[in-house]
């Protein structure tokens, strides 16, 4: 017979040894990550099978104003086997703890896929006007895995979170990603990859080749000309910019876990900085994360000549997968966030659906308040 669950605090050295012996998990689960969110409290737990660690999750609590209870939040996570029937045993004991801990809710973001479609398909759907959003496409693939967690959280009392104007209230439901290897797990290479691509992606980055675009990896020193860059960036495509002291707690936290996990790229035509990105990796999985570009000089195809650089790196790492992060699940041209759609899409990559955000109440007066107070603030 199998012994049960515990749930418990772990040390930042146990919780980064459990990611690592998984090979991967999203960076928003590493211990470093509490750093970068240090107005949350943050805890590190462990699933244990009698002194073994089994799975592991970064809790970010986010305390009520005016009272000593929190809303305990698992950003993509946590990292435990979501794959049997028994998901109960993994969250039943998580929760238990999380309550003591005075949480009023729990949220969580499974990593688990639910379905996909190719990028042929939602450049079609684009061009169809009966097609207004992802899933109005049939998937090329529908995750059994997917349906069962889905099906077991609503049976545990889960309540899935409304989905605005395409993005969820935190972490994207839907992205892009380039896969690195094939189906077998046999690696890509940087031809097949380049293949993939349409064939404005691949002219784009021969003309910046061709015109002397140059992209480095840059050091710390290089984040304030990167977010210099964004700030402009911000300005022009109207977002609101985050601080340079969050990029520069990013890099220390991340990087003190492993010197490749975080990382900048720059790309400079004739000395003038044209496009700079931040890259996340941890194990096999790579991130686009933030990304700049400037008005002038688009002609040059900086952003493209960037990509390609982070890309073929991921590849050289050994990553399977390099992940655009979030889109919309919009599909109607009219929409302003086609535009960024049609930029990701251009890889040849393909678009994925997560399970999503799923809360758990656990005082539903404190959670019914929480829920209007963050309303009120839009």
């Amino acid at each position: 017979m199998t012994s049960p669950l515990t749930v418990r605090p772990i040390t930042p050295a146990q919780h980064r040894e459990f990611i690592a012996s998984r090979g991967s998990a999203s960076f928003l689960q590493t211990p470093g990550w509490a750093q970068v969110k240090s107005e949350w409290r943050a805890e590190s737990l462990g699933w244990h099978r009698g002194e073994e660690i089994v799975g592991a999750a970064l809790v970010l609590y986010r305390q009520v104003p005016k009272v000593k209870r929190y809303l305990a939040y698992l950003p993509e996570g946590p990292v435990i086997d979501w794959s049997g029937d028994d998901l109960a045993d993994w969250l039943a004991p998580m929760t238990a703890h999380l309550k003591k801990q005075g949480a009023f809710g729990v949220r969580i973001g499974p990593p688990v896929i639910t379905r996909r479609w190719s990028a042929e398909q939602v450049k079609a759907g684009i061009a169809d006007e009966s097609v207004r959003r992802l899933g109005d496409l049939v998937p090329t693939e529908r995750s059994r895995e997917g349906a069962t967690v889905v099906s077991q959280l609503r049976e545990l009392g889960w309540q899935p979170q409304a989905v605005e104007g395409g993005f969820a209230a935190g972490q994207p439901q839907h992205n892009f990603v380039i896969p690195l290897v094939d189906a077998d797990g046999t690696p890509r290479t940087e031809d097949d990859v380049l293949k993939g691509m349409n064939q404005l992606w691949r002219r784009n980055i021969k003309k910046a080749d061709k015109l002397g675009v140059e992209v480095v990896r840059g050091t710390r020193e290089d984040l304030r000309a990167f977010h210099d860059l964004y700030v402009h960036t911000a300005e022009r495509d109207h977002f609101t910019p985050r601080g340079y002291r969050y990029f520069e707690v990013m890099h220390d936290a991340l990087v003190a876990e492993d010197p490749d996990r975080f990382q900048v790229w720059l790309a400079r035509h004739e000395g003038d900085l044209v496009a700079a990105t931040i890259a996340i990796r941890v194990g096999s999985h790579a991130w686009y994360s933030y990304g700049a570009s400037s008005t002038e000089k688009r002609e040059v195809r900086g952003s493209n000549a960037v990509q390609w650089a982070m890309i073929r790196d991921a590849l050289a790492a050994g990553a399977h997968v390099y992940d655009l992060r979030g889109i919309t699940e919009t599909l109607d041209p009219a929409d302003p966030h086609v535009g960024l759609i049609q930029f990701k899409v251009g890889t040849g990559g393909e678009a994925i659906e997560y399970v999503g955000e799923w809360d758990l109440p656990l005082s539903r007066l404190m959670y019914l308040a929480f829920t209007e107070y963050m309303k009120r603030r839009g």
